[in-house]
C-alpha cells in the first residue's frame, strides 16, 4: 500500500510540474514577440524554484522533527490554492526599451511560483517520508526518482501532443487546478501513512551511513559535491543550448521546447532505474562521435533540413545527459544524504540555466554556450580503454600530446579557412565535407583521452569563428533577448544583408544609384510591390472630403526596405519589438533606407499587439504584418483577437497584409481560416518562382497574403490574376488556441 501511494503521488506531482512549464510559457509568449528566449528564461525560473524547493526539503527534513516536518509540509501545500486557477497578473506589460528577463522572472514568481515550489519540494520530501514508512524498499528510495521523472515525461509530452492542440489555455488552467487538488489529497494520504508509523531508532542514520560520512570526509567530500554540480551543469546547459539552436530559425513551437527537456528527464528515469536499460560504457564509447556530429552546423555554418537538425542535436543531448546523469547515479550517496544529493544536482542545473539564459546573452555576441557545453561534456566523459603507459617517458609524451595535437589540429583548420578565403571559394555542402571532414576525423582519433578530445573540440570551435560561411564579410554582430543579429556584405561586395540567425531579414544594394530600391522579399516586381502600388493607386479622402495621401504602418522593421515605397505626403509608422534591430536599421553605416526614404517615420518599440492599442482607430489605410521570429511570423499575430485589433485600426476600405514566407511553415491555410471566420476577402501572392539570376540581383522568393472587407477594397490586386483566393484551413487560431504542428513542412 505505501509503495503504490507514494509512487502515484510523485507521479502526479511531476506530471503537474511539467504540464505547467510549457503552459505558462505559452501564456507569456504573445507579450514578448513569440521569441524562443521566453522558454529558456522560464526554464531558468523553474530551475531556480526547484533548487529553492530542494533547499527547503533539505533544511526541513534535517532540522525539524519528523512529525513537525510532516505537519508543516501538509499545511503548506494548501496555500497554493490562493493563486489558482493559474493566470498572468493583470496589468503587467513587458519593458519596451530593455531586456524583459527580470520582468518574466517577476511575472512567473507572482503567477505560478508558490504551487511550483511546493510541487518541486515533493520529490525529496516524499522520498524522505517513504524512508520512514517501514516498507521493505524504504532503505533505498531512489527508484521513486525514476517514477517522478516518468511523470515529468508524461506531462511534457502530453502538453504539446494532447492539451495544446485540443484545449484552450483557460480550460488547461482549470484542469491543472483540479489536478493540483488531487495532488494535495494524495499528499495527505502519504502524511497519514507516515504519521502513524513509528520507526525504529535511527532508521536511516545507521552505522553504515555514519561510516560513509566518515569515508567521504576523508576523501574530500567537497570534491564529490563539485563533481555532482559539474555533472548536473553540463546537461542542463546543453539542453538550453539545443533548445536555442532548434528554435532560432524555426517557430517557437511548444513541441520543440519540450523535446530537449523530455530527453533530459528521460535520462534521469533510465539511469536511476534499478536495472538501467542502456549500457553506460556503450554510451561513453559513442559520445565523441555524437559530439562532433552536433558541432557540424556550428563549424560549417551550413543550413540543414529540420529533421536532420532534430536528429543531430537531440541524439547528442540524450547521450550527454545519459553519460553525465549516469555518473551521478553511480556516485549517489546512501539515503541519509538523499536530500543533500538532490540539492547539489539542482544547484548544478540552475547554474546551467543561469549561464545560458542570463550570462551568455550578455557576454557573447553569438550562441557560444552550445559548443561550450559540448566541450565540457567531452572533458567530463570517462576515458575509454586507456592502457597504462609502458614507461614514465611514454606517460609524459602522452600528456604532452594532449595539448600539442589539438593545437596542430587548430592550426590546420585555420590554414583551411585561409585557403578558402584566398581563393574566394563559396560555401557549399561538398566543400564543407572536403575541407572540414578531415579535421573532424582527426579530432575523432583523440576520443579515448577526455582531455585531448576536449582540447581538440575546443580547437575546432575556436578556428571555426574565423569562417563566416554563407554570411560573407561580417561587419557587425549583436545579440539581444530576441536573437543574434549580423550585418554582412555578400562575397561579391554588392549587397548588404541583415541576418537574424541564418535568415536574411533585409537587404540593400551597395551601389549608391540602387540604394533606394527595395530588395529581398520586398521588390517592386513581387507581391510587396503589388500591395503598395494598389494602395497608392487608390483615391483616398479625408474626414472633410478632401483628397489625401495614404497613412500606413509596418509591424517589423528589418533593414527598413519598405520605407522606400513612401511617396511625398504619405505617413509611415513602424512597430518593432527589438531595440537592437532599430539601432542597426537607423545606423547609416549599415543601412540607409530610413535615412534616405522616410527620415521622419516613427519607430514605436514594443510588441505590436500591445502598442497598436494606442494607435487611432481607423487610422491606417494599410497595415503590414512583417514581424518575424526566426523564419516565420509569430503565431500570436495570426489569431482571431489579433485580426480584430488590426481591423479596428484599419480605415474603411483599408487592407491588412501578411508576409508569410517560411522554410518550415505553411501559413496560408491558417490565414485563410482566419479571414473566412471574420468574413473577409483573402488573396495569396505566391512569388516563389524566382530564377538564380534574380536571386543574384537581390530578389528572394516570397509569399504574401492580403485581406480586406471586400474585393473592391483590394484595388488593383483584386483584379490581378497572380493573386488567388486562399482556401480556409481547418480551425481558427485564437489567443487561447493554436496548433503549429499541423502546418509544419518537415522537409
Amino acid at each position: 500500500m505505501p509503495l503504490i501511494v507514494f509512487t502515484v503521488s510523485m507521479f502526479i506531482s511531476a506530471t503537474l510540474l511539467f504540464l505547467v512549464e510549457p503552459m505558462m510559457a505559452k501564456m507569456a509568449l504573445p507579450m514578448l514577440g513569440g521569441t524562443a528566449a521566453v522558454w529558456n528564461t522560464c526554464l531558468v525560473f523553474f530551475q531556480a524554484t526547484l533548487m529553492a524547493a530542494y533547499l527547503y526539503a533539505y533544511a526541513s527534513t534535517k532540522w525539524l522533527g519528523r512529525r513537525t516536518q510532516i505537519a508543516l509540509h501538509a499545511g503548506l501545500v494548501l496555500t497554493a490554492f490562493l493563486v489558482l486557477p493559474l493566470h498572468l497578473p493583470y496589468g503587467w506589460e513587458p519593458p519596451a526599451q530593455s531586456t524583459p528577463v527580470l520582468w518574466i522572472l517577476g511575472m512567473l514568481s507572482v503567477s505560478v511560483g508558490l504551487p511550483f515550489f511546493l510541487l518541486s519540494a515533493s520529490t525529496p520530501v516524499l522520498q524522505r517520508w517513504f524512508a520512514h514508512s517501514g516498507h521493505k524498499s524504504s532503505t533505498d528510495p531512489y527508484f521513486l526518482y525514476a517514477a517522478s521523472n516518468a511523470g515529468s515525461l508524461v506531462g511534457l509530452l502530453g502538453y504539446p501532443l494532447l492539451l495544446e492542440p485540443t484545449l484552450r489555455l483557460s480550460v488547461q488552467s482549470r484542469l491543472w487546478s483540479y489536478g493540483y487538488g488531487l495532488f494535495v489529497l494524495m499528499t495527505f494520504i502519504c502524511a497519514a501513512l507516515v504519521w502513524r508509523h513509528r520507526p525504529a531508532l535511527a532508521p536511516v542514520e545507521t552505522a553504515p551511513a555514519e561510516q560513509e560520512e566518515s569515508i567521504a570526509a576523508e576523501n574530500m567530500i567537497w570534491r564529490q559535491r563539485f563533481r555532482w554540480i559539474a555533472l548536473a551543469f553540463v546537461p542542463s546547459s546543453l539542453m538550453l543550448g539545443v533548445t536555442t539552436a532548434l528554435t532560432t530559425d524555426v517557430p517557437a513551437i511548444p513541441l520543440f521546447w519540450v523535446l530537449p527537456l523530455a530527453l533530459y528527464l528521460m535520462s534521469f528515469v533510465l539511469v536511476f532505474a534499478k536495472r538501467p536499460p542502456i549500457s553506460h560504457h556503450w554510451l561513453i564509447r559513442r559520445l565523441p562521435f555524437l559530439i562532433l556530429i552536433a558541432l557540424v552546423p556550428t563549424v560549417t555554418k551550413g543550413e540543414f533540413p529540420m529533421v536532420a537538425l532534430l536528429l543531430m542535436y537531440l541524439l547528442t543531448l540524450f547521450a550527454v545527459a545519459m553519460v553525465c546523469h549516469g555518473e551521478l547515479a553511480r556516485s549517489r550517496p546512501q539515503v541519509g544524504r538523499l536530500t543533500e544529493f538532490y540539492l547539489w544536482i539542482s544547484f548544478g542545473g540552475v547554474l546551467g540555466g543561469i549561464f545560458n539564459s542570463l550570462i551568455a546573452p550578455v557576454i557573447f555576441s553569438t550562441v557560444v554556450e552550445f559548443p561550450i557545453a559540448l566541450i565540457l561534456a567531452a572533458l567530463l566523459r570517462p576515458p575509454i580503454d586507456i592502457k597504462p603507459a609502458a614507461s614514465p617517458a611514454a606517460a609524459l609524451r602522452a600528456k604532452r600530446n594532449d595539448w600539442l595535437l589539438p593545437v596542430a589540429l587548430g592550426l590546420v583548420m585555420v590554414a583551411i579557412i585561409a585557403v578558402m578565403a584566398h581563393f574566394g571559394l563559396k560555401p557549399s555542402r561538398s566543400l564543407n565535407i572536403l575541407f572540414f571532414g578531415y579535421s573532424m576525423l582527426w579530432c575523432m582519433s583523440f576520443g579515448k583521452r577526455p582531455l585531448r578530445f576536449a582540447a581538440g573540440v575546443t580547437a575546432l570551435v575556436a578556428a571555426s569563428f574565423l569562417y563566416t560561411g554563407p554570411f560573407g564579410q561580417i561587419l557587425h554582430t549583436e545579440r539581444s533577448f530576441f536573437g543574434v543579429l549580423r550585418v554582412a556584405n555578400d562575397q561579391d561586395g554588392k549587397l548588404r544583408n541583415l541576418f537574424h540567425g541564418v535568415i536574411s531579414h533585409g537587404m540593400q544594394s551597395l551601389d549608391p544609384a540602387k540604394s533606394r530600391e527595395p530588395l529581398a522579399y520586398y521588390t517592386r516586381s513581387g507581391p510587396a510591390g503589388s500591395i503598395l502600388q494598389s494602395l497608392q493607386a487608390k483615391t483616398l479622402y479625408g474626414d472633410g472630403g478632401e483628397i489625401r495621401k495614404a497613412n500606413w504602418a509596418v509591424v517589423g522593421l528589418g533593414a527598413g526596405a519598405m520605407a522606400c515605397y513612401t511617396q511625398p505626403g504619405e505617413s509611415l509608422t513602424y512597430y518593432e519589438i527589438d531595440p537592437s534591430v532599430n539601432r542597426i536599421a537607423s545606423n547609416p553605416r549599415y543601412f540607409t533606407f530610413l535615412q534616405q526614404c522616410a527620415p521622419q517615420a516613427p519607430v514605436i518599440l514594443g510588441d505590436a499587439r500591445l502598442k497598436l492599442h494606442d494607435a487611432k482607430d481607423g487610422g491606417y489605410d494599410l497595415l503590414v504584418l512583417d514581424a518575424f521570429s526566426g523564419d516565420s511570423i509569430p503565431m500570436h499575430l495570426m489569431t482571431r483577437e489579433a485580426l480584430a485589433l488590426y481591423l479596428r485600426k484599419v480605415a474603411p476600405g483599408g487592407m491588412v497584409a501578411f508576409h508569410i514566407s517560411s522554410l518550415y511553415l505553411q501559413l496560408a491555410p491558417t490565414l485563410g481560416a482566419l479571414a473566412n471566420d471574420a468574413g473577409l476577402v483573402c488573396l495569396l501572392g505566391d512569388d516563389t518562382g524566382v530564377t538564380q539570376a534574380q536571386m543574384d540581383a537581390g530578389k528572394f522568393p516570397s509569399k504574401w497574403v492580403v485581406m480586406a472587407r471586400s474585393r473592391a477594397d483590394l484595388g488593383q490586386i483584386g483584379k490581378d490574376a497572380r493573386w488567388v483566393p486562399v482556401p480556409p484551413g481547418a480551425k481558427v487560431w485564437t489567443d487561447d488556441y493554436s496548433n503549429l504542428l499541423t502546418i509544419i513542412k518537415w522537409n
